[in-house]
Order: structure tokens, then sequence, then C-alpha cells
């Protein structure tokens, strides 16, 4: 026997393998049919469902600590803090995609964002937002919203876990767009 033969063989059931769990990935994220379906950590590296939001409207957003928009922390929280007793929360997703403005580890990020920001609402544990490496969830969102083009991305998720919109990072969080957008999905 061969053992370059082998070899070949054994390299081509890595890249099958390979193939089918990308596929499999990727269906995963178009067949689901909502946000509550995929689970992510949080910034302290514990499991944290989406479901657990079951019921609110949800913005979601691809953030970073050495952008341009990062000030836009200060907007995002002040949201949160203006809407959260009418049901809506704030979820913060670190992502190192562009210009590396994300370079630090999750307890870093974690740092930052309390003693400059004092953000209170729930962050998740850093993601890839887009590339082959994308995590599931935004695999779902961008396939019903657009690709994210730079960091402070907004998608706006209704009660029902569905995408209502998506805003760019230029978007600031007291536009009265997006304020105008998050009351209206808070009053259905």
């Amino acid at each position: 026997m061969n053992p370059g033969g082998f070899r070949a063989h054994h390299c081509g059931m890595k890249y099958s393998s390979f193939l089918l769990g990308a596929m499999i990935m990727a269906t995963g994220a178009l067949a689901a049919s909502d946000i509550y379906e995929f689970t992510l950590n949080s910034i302290d590296g514990k499991p944290a469902p989406l479901a657990e939001y079951r019921g609110k409207v949800v913005l979601l957003v691809n953030v970073a600590s050495r952008c341009g928009y990062t000030p836009q922390y200060s907007g995002l929280e002040a949201l949160y803090r203006k809407y959260k007793d009418r049901g809506l929360v704030v979820l913060g997703f670190p992502a190192n995609n562009f210009g590396g403005q994300e370079p630090g580890t999750n307890e870093e990020i974690k740092t930052f964002c309390k003693t400059k920001y004092d953000v209170t609402f729930p962050m998740y544990a850093k993601v890839s937002v887009k590339g082959s490496d994308q995590a599931p969830l935004y695999r779902f969102l961008t396939e019903k919203g657009g690709e994210v083009k730079w960091n402070f991305t907004k998608f706006l998720v209704g009660k029902d876990g569905t995408l209502i919109r998506k805003f760019g990072s230029g978007e600031k969080p007291d536009s009265p767009e997006l304020n105008s957008a998050i009351e209206k999905a808070l009053g259905q």
C-alpha cells in the first residue's frame, strides 16, 4: 500500500469533514427562524442564550473600544436606561473585524466598558461578525439585513425575535430614526 495514497485519502476525508461542518453551520444559521435559537458566551465566558430575551425588543451592536464610533457606548447605555423598563435590551458583541479596533481580551473589554462608559447592558464574548469565521448569530442577522460594514452596526429585533431593521455605524443611538423604530417596536 502506498503511504502517499493513504495520506491523500486521509486529507480528502478531512476536507470533506470540513465542508460538511461548514454546510451544517451555514444551514443552522439559515434554518433559524429567530434570534432565540442562538446561545453565545457572555463576556464572563458563561453560556448566555438569547432565548432569555424572548418578548423583549433587542438591539444587537458589534462594538469596539478603539474605534471612532466608540463614544456611542455612552449613547447605547443612555438608550438602554431610557427604555429598559419598557422592554428594550441592548446587547454588545465585541468584534475585531475592522482595523483591529478591538484587540483586547474579554476581561479587558469588560473593564474598559465599565470604567470608561459605565456600561450596564449585557455584553457578550468577542465574536466575528463577518468572514469565514462569522458567528452563526451574525450569519443569521446578515442574511436577513445585509452585511456588517463597520463597528457599531445595529440590528433592531422585535419581540418575536425577528429582524426589524439594520442601522449603520453612523446612526447614533439618539437618532430620531432609531428611537422611532424602538418606540414602534415596544408598542407592538
